[in-house]
């Protein structure tokens, strides 16, 4: 779920720094100081957001380190990632569908 409001948040920022400067990426918002143009509150208060979400999400990842240690939260995140199959990697290795 917060990886869903973080993509959507991060599309938000992206799409209005766009309306405010039509040929910017995405690498050239992640520096908004080098453009004038995002000097726009609107702007500011939807990338503050993700921010937000941002920080969220790094405090429970460390949250989840420090309490299941640094193994089990990776096995913990994988299975998440991979809809709850235990044993399915992201980075492949895996027999099914081969």
């Amino acid at each position: 779920m917060l990886a869903d409001m973080e993509g959507a948040q991060r599309a938000k920022v992206i799409d209005l720094a766009r309306r405010l400067i039509p040929t910017l990426t995405a690498e050239d918002i992640r520096n908004p100081h080098d453009f004038p143009g995002l000097d726009d509150p609107d702007w500011h208060f939807e990338d503050g957001q993700l921010a937000g979400i941002e920080a969220v999400r790094f405090a429970l990842r460390g949250l989840a380190s420090d309490v299941l240690g640094d193994g089990e939260e990776r096995e913990a995140r994988e299975r998440h990632e991979n809809d709850g199959q235990p044993g399915a990697s992201r980075e492949g290795g895996g027999a099914q569908g081969e």
